[in-house]
């Protein structure tokens, strides 16, 4: 079980029902069916695999596998894969109740929820009467009967199940009596936890408060939240909810999903944590797990995502930084490694000695703030800023300004010259680099082909400093962005070349900035090589120390 750290306090809030709280909440994870309903989201039967296997290392309860229906597959065999595993949590399939006219057993979707073999399965079906009315087109008590029906033929063939009342909130407000009476069928056929479902999004927590507290009150079955974000709510719906008696939440990681998404998991675990209250899950690697599924989805991760966001404790303001280096408190209202991240104090055009110093600190440069290199540091930064640096991102290059600044070693090697050709012939587009280094006494030529210009460029640079420097050869280049910087000048306009490397465990980022976009590659390449290269010999020497 993971315990909270000490120095967590509870966040107590005079508007918050804090004292109803349940001790314990389970995390149910929807991100491989509801999150992968997001436009832009198709998660592969690896991914799949993946994510469930990180998903059970942070330690949620349940997972919900996706909708093994007939004429999905890939479905079908996530099923039979991840029983591979050995997972903790409890692997869900998830379908709906039964179609109209037809018998449970002769129901293809339910033959399949119980082919995939799952303990337990989640079931979800009608609750509102303009859906039942409009959306299904039969009967209040046929929709009754396909509740009942359905739930007691998955509990006849040994299923947990748990029942997720779709669109519960606008049917308890168009109608609590029609609502109310399908989670009592539910309830009645089997089911052992009932999930209120704000499908639409369109709630408000004070009447998610106030309709979970009435359920409450009139059923004994542990109850559920599924909240989606239309409103940008989900989140505080989620935890209005577990205030008024549930002790089951559903969501995403990083809330993707369908429209605006779902309540992100990331969000709920570490408020309820920050709460007191237990979820079982370890939010010290939470910032991980979202980074990961972010990088499995191939989406960019908002850098101000709450808690996990690279940008979540970063104190870019000359005055915030300086007061976080006397006491984070002043301006955090948690450490950061509770949950994974890391403080950052940006030095830009706004900063002071203070944020200079504190960023030196945090690259590893032990200096006061009194020491003469504070003061060049700055004047550099604010120079290379004026000229559209955008630094705030770009670790690698910041270390090696402070290198400079304090007459540490940077200049490893010299382009003395280097070109990129681009040809067409037969169809086919051929790039080539040459570049000529100097490095210590001797002048190295490499030539290399690639995909584009700045892959040519890259592996020629590669080549010619492996010869001295092997390592270089294990780095990897994981991203690269190009930011125009003056719009107004069209295709005159400088731009700024971001270069993302990683070797091991390390990564780090660097910039170049011109008005050509490979020169501008260029500078962003060999500032990434400098940056390992300094590294490397840093540690070299310490190590021969």
């Amino acid at each position: 079980m993971f315990h909270l750290s000490a120095n967590v306090k509870k966040d107590r809030s005079m508007s918050f029902p804090i004292e109803s709280l349940p001790p314990r909440v389970r995390i149910y994870d929807t991100t491989l069916r509801d999150g992968n309903q997001g436009v832009g989201i198709n998660f592969s039967l690896n991914d799949k695999l993946k994510i469930s296997r990180q998903l059970d290392a942070v330690g949620v309860d349940y997972i919900e596998g996706g909708w093994p229906n007939p004429t999905n597959l890939s479905e079908g065999r996530y099923f039979d894969l991840v029983k591979r595993d050995s997972l903790k949590a409890k692997v869900s399939a998830f379908g709906m109740t039964r179609r109209v006219g037809i018998s449970p057993d002769k129901d293809e979707n339910l033959r399949a929820l119980i082919k995939a073999n799952t303990d337990y399965v989640t079931l979800f079906g009608k609750s509102w009467t303009f859906q039942v009315d409009r959306v299904l087109e039969v009967s209040r008590e046929e929709n009754l009967r396909m509740i009942r029906e359905s739930v007691q033929f998955l509990k006849g063939k040994g299923r947990h199940v748990i029942y997720d009342a779709e669109h519960f909130f606008d049917g308890f407000k168009a109608d609590s009596s029609y609502s109310m009476s399908t989670i009592s069928m539910a309830e009645q056929a089997g089911a052992e936890e009932l999930v209120l479902c704000d499908t639409r999004g369109g709630s408000l927590p004070n009447e998610i408060y106030h309709i979970m507290s009435e359920v409450s009150s009139q059923t004994s079955l542990p109850l559920g939240i599924h909240a989606h974000n239309d409103r940008g709510l989900a989140v505080a719906n989620s935890l209005f909810a577990v205030g008024a008696g549930a002790t089951h939440a559903q969501g995403t990681i990083n809330g993707i999903g369908e429209r605006c998404g779902n309540a992100d998991l990331i969000q709920i675990a570490s408020n309820l944590a920050l709460m007191g209250v237990n979820t079982g899950v370890d939010i010290s690697k939470l910032t991980r797990l979202a980074r990961f599924v972010a990088e499995v989805a191939n989406m960019k991760q908002d850098e101000h995502d709450p808690f996990v966001g690279v940008s979540a404790f970063a104190h870019k303001g000359g005055i915030h930084g300086h007061a976080v280096g006397k006491t984070p408190e002043a301006y955090e209202f948690a450490s950061p490694t509770i949950f994974g991240n890391t403080r950052r104090v940006p030095v830009s055009s706004q900063a002071g000695r203070a944020s200079v110093h504190t960023l030196g600190n945090e690259l590893g440069f032990k200096l006061s703030r009194s020491d003469p290199a504070v003061l060049k540091i700055l004047k550099s930064i604010k120079e290379l800023e004026a000229e559209g640096y955008h630094l705030e991102n770009a670790n690698g290059s910041l270390t090696l300004i402070y290198a400079q600044a304090l007459q540490k070693k940077i200049s490893f090697f010299r382009i003395v010259d280097w070109s990129v050709f681009v040809s067409e012939s037969s169809g086919r587009t051929l790039t080539q680099s040459v570049v000529k280094l100097h490095v210590g006494r001797e002048d190295i030529f490499a030539a290399a082909e690639g995909n584009g210009p700045v892959n040519a460029l890259d592996k020629a640079l590669r080549d010619a400093l492996s010869s001295g420097y092997p390592e270089v050869s294990e780095i990897k280049l994981t991203g690269y962005r190009v930011k125009e910087i003056d719009t107004e000048s069209g295709t005159a306009a400088k731009v700024g070349v971001y270069a993302d490397f990683s070797h091991r465990n390390e990564n780090w980022t660097t910039v170049g900035v011109s008005m050509n976009i490979l020169s501008a590659s260029k500078l962003a390449l060999v500032d990434g090589y400098r940056y390992f290269m300094f590294k490397l010999v840093s540690r070299r020497r310490i190590s021969s120390a």
